[in-house]
Parts: structure tokens; C-alpha cells; sequence
């Protein structure tokens, strides 16, 4: 990829457990991303800086609750994808690749709904968990849980047009490396046929097949792919400043050639990285990491 790339802050805590994933954006810059992106290729790097956020201790995390379920902090969480979207879409309308930090994972729902503005999108989902909790299944009220349930429109999302991606299609949905899914989201996945591979899968098949056969899921009949990169997907041992670390998970090699199969593929459209957490982190590898692997998927190579 050699197109111009648009980095976009979302420096959102609500949809998370866990305090400090705010700072994630902070940190990744802080980490080289923009010098990343350019030794990758990428003509011009453009930062559009972060979307404001309000603290959420000056926020009320039960304001225009759900009417069945659980999800805290809906409202603020509806107003910073607000925002995202129209972000991205604009990036976008201006022929541009929008980069999306984050932030915890629920900033994806403003990803998506901007990426699918006018087009028809895949997803790609490099992450441990499958985020398709919805309020009334979800075990711990947490949005980050549910953003990819909202861009489909499912359970009480349906209704909900901040959060819905129209463009999106569930048969062009690949979820990539998971290894703690609720048994609720289980039934989600086989009822709605996505193409989902464990941890296992990877370990039967290689990262490289599997990346391979999810890139071609998603982009299979559409304008694009999204590509949405949570820092859980790796093991803790190489990404340790994450809120919800799952032991298991890809290795450093894995997770570059992954990326590498993202740029190969030429079909991505926008992409994020989420849940760096830098107050868990150890001398801000996990942000580093998370640069390196961007500028992977934005085709950087060694020779």
C-alpha cells in the first residue's frame, strides 16, 4: 500500500473494564507509527489528531441505558462512533486510507459504520474474543464486547442507526485467532455462518493459510475490507499492556505475517488498532508492537 494514510484518535475508555486504554493513541504516536508508516511506503501520513473525549468519571454510565440488557456508558459510546464515522467516511470521500486508534474496541463501531458509508465492506477481526455480546447477552455490560454485534444490527442494536454498517454483510465477516468467546456469541457464529478460526486453526493450519483464507472470506464481492486489529490477539508474553489478555494467542512472527497477508491481499480499506493500554504496559512494547504491525499491513517489508 502506497496510498495516503489519515491517523484518527479515539482516545475512548467507556466501552472498557479497565481504566487507562484512553492514553493508547498517545501512546502508538509516542511509539514511531507516523515513521512506521512512511518507512512502509505510504506517500503521505497525515494526523488528524484525537476526537474529543469527555473523562468518563464526569460521566453517568447508565444515561440512556438499554431497555433489555446492559451496556454501559451507551450514550457516550453513541457519540464518539458518531464522530469516528464521519471521520473515517471522510477520509475516505477524500481518497484516503483512515487509521483509527484506539481506545478500547467499541470505537470499531464508529470504524465500521464510517467504512461502510456508501460501499459495501468485509471485516477482518485479528483478535481473542468474537465482540458479539449484545446488551442482553452480554456478561459484563462492557461495549468493547459488542461493537461487532452493533455494526451487523443484531439483538437490540437493530434499531440503533449510529451503530449499524448496512454494508456490512455477516458472510463477509472473518474473525481470526479466538480463543474466549461467550457461549452466547458461540450461537451467533454458527447461526450466522461466519468464516471463524481458533487459535487451534492456527496452530493445524499456519497463520499465513488461515490469514490467506480470511482476507479472501472478507473481501469476496465488495469495495473493501476493514481490518480491525485488537493487541489481545497476540499473547501476553509479546503484547502485555492490554485490559483483557487471553494466554494462547499469536506469536510476534505470526502476527507481522498476518499483517503481511493484509497487504498482499490489496483489498484493505480502513483499519484500527485498539486496546493499548499503556499504564499495563512494560516500557511501551505493546504500543511499539502495535506500530510495527501496522506498517506490516500497510506493506512494509524487509527486502
Amino acid at each position: 500500500m502506497t496510498e495516503e494514510a489519515r491517523i484518527i484518535g479515539a482516545p475512548s475508555d467507556y466501552g472498557a473494564n479497565r481504566r487507562g486504554v484512553d492514553m493508547g493513541p498517545s501512546a502508538i504516536r509516542y511509539a514511531g507509527l507516523a515513521e512506521q508508516l512512511a518507512g512502509a511506503g505510504v506517500e503521505a501520513v497525515i494526523d488528524a489528531g484525537d476526537l474529543a473525549v469527555p473523562r468518563a468519571e464526569e460521566r453517568d454510565p447508565d444515561a440512556e441505558a438499554p431497555r433489555d440488557g446492559d451496556a454501559k456508558f451507551l450514550r457516550e459510546t453513541a457519540d464518539v462512533c458518531r464522530r469516528l464515522a464521519d471521520e473515517v467516511g471522510g477520509t475516505l470521500a477524500a481518497g484516503d486510507v483512515p487509521l483509527a486508534l484506539g481506545g478500547d474496541h467499541s470505537i470499531a463501531i464508529g470504524s465500521l459504520v464510517g467504512s461502510a458509508r456508501d460501499a459495501e465492506i468485509g471485516a477482518v477481526w485479528f483478535d481473542a474474543h468474537a465482540d458479539l455480546n449484545t446488551p442482553a447477552t452480554t456478561p459484563s455490560g462492557n461495549v468493547h464486547g459488542m461493537p461487532l454485534a452493533a455494526a451487523l444490527g443484531l439483538g437490540e442494536f437493530a434499531d440503533s442507526d449510529w451503530a449499524t454498517a448496512p454494508g456490512l454483510d455477516p458472510e463477509n465477516v472473518a474473525l481470526v485467532g479466538l480463543r474466549s468467546v461467550d457461549d452466547a456469541e458461540v450461537e451467533v457464529i454458527r447461526d450466522h455462518g461466519f468464516a471463524a478460526y481458533t487459535m487451534s486453526d492456527i496452530d493445524d493450519r499456519g497463520i499465513t493459510d488461515v490469514a490467506e483464507e480470511a482476507m479472501a472470506e472478507a473481501s469476496a464481492g465488495v469495495d473493501g475490507v476493514h481490518v480491525s486489529l485488537d493487541l489481545d490477539w497476540l499473547d501476553p508474553n509479546e503484547a502485555p499492556g492490554v485490559g483483557t489478555p487471553v494466554r494462547g494467542g499469536v506469536t510476534y512472527r505470526e502476527a507481522h505475517s498476518a499483517m503481511e497477508v493484509v497487504a498482499e491481499s490489496d483489498a484493505v480499506r480502513s483499519m484500527e488498532l485498539v486496546e493499548v493500554n499503556p499504564t499495563l504496559d512494560q516500557h511501551n512494547e505493546t504500543a511499539e508492537l502495535a506500530t510495527e504491525l501496522a506498517a506490516s499491513a500497510f506493506g512494509k517489508r524487509v527486502l
